[in-house]
């Protein structure tokens, strides 16, 4: 990933160095941080925003700059408290990309790019009327390279008490991102760190719904999603069969087990293998 636009080394289909784990470390905590960057984490996301209590604010953005003063082996996130700090972030080197709270319409993508040129920003929707624009601001701006749900304050502002009431809003992301030919978008996090049975059929859940990938709040939670996110080896060998059909055969075809190949179902098997081959 190149350190200075932040975007992912890709294949034709944009998936072989697509992260699967972004870890959020509070920026008021270098010393969590620096065990984020080793916690095996595709992306840091240093959080300047609800991690961080108001009187901590500033000391968090100087401890982020001079962080972010360096280069790091794993790309560097940084989800803003807001745009008055994007000035002293953007111009140093370590940083990949933006994680950009609360965003509503597209005029707020333009607004944070021209304080940003050159950055990957990634919109996080969070109410109702982000959802409505989502497909909007998706196409706001060519920095952006990606969606995802703020979940808990989105629960609020829709009342939702059951996780079954926000199936609607994570299905209009992954089809805004879609639409807006952006990777898919990842899952927000599980708040129990502890319950990892329930973090693994979370992400499940997500991956039949079109995520792919997952933030985390605690490095025991990566391994959970790395599994979860990448294929198995039956998926594998399926996407193989439908691969190696395709190239031997004219237009569609029907294999022996009946599964019908054309033109998506192979795009779709060449997603399984280049995730399966992708390095970390």
């Amino acid at each position: 990933m190149s350190a200075v636009t932040g975007a992912p080394g890709v294949d034709g289909l944009g998936l072989a160095r697509t992260p699967l784990t972004w870890l959020y470390a509070p920026g008021d905590r270098p010393a969590v941080v620096a065990k984020a960057l080793s916690a095996g984490a595709d992306v840091v996301i240093v959080d300047l925003e609800d991690a961080v209590a108001p009187h901590r604010k500033a000391y968090a953005l100087d401890a982020t700059a001079d962080l972010l003063a360096d280069i790091h082996r794993v790309p560097v996130h940084v989800r803003v408290h807001s745009s008055h700090d994007i000035p002293t972030l953007a111009p140093l080197p370590g940083l990949c990309g933006l994680r950009l709270p609360k965003v509503t319409h597209a005029t707020d993508i333009h607004r944070i790019a021209d304080l940003a040129p050159g950055l990957p920003l990634y919109p996080l929707l969070e109410n109702a009327l982000a959802l409505e624009n989502a497909y909007a601001i998706a196409t706001a701006h060519p920095a952006v390279r990606g969606l995802a749900l703020g979940e808990a304050d989105l629960r609020a502002d829709l009342g939702v008490r059951e996780d079954s009431g926000l199936d609607w809003p994570r299905g209009r992301v992954v089809v805004a991102a879609r639409a807006a030919a952006l990777p898919p978008p990842i899952q927000s996090v599980h708040p129990d760190i502890a319950d990892l049975d329930a973090l693994a059929a979370g992400c499940a859940r997500g991956r039949a719904m079109g995520f792919l990938g997952r933030a985390a709040i605690h490095p025991r939670q990566l391994p959970v999603i790395e599994r979860a996110y990448r294929p198995t080896p039956e998926e594998v060998d399926a996407a193989l069969e439908v691969i190696e059909a395709a190239a031997a055969g004219q237009g569609a075809l029907a294999l022996p087990d009946g599964r019908f190949v054309d033109a998506a179902v192979v795009a779709g098997a060449h997603r399984v293998l280049a995730l399966a081959s992708r390095t970390a």
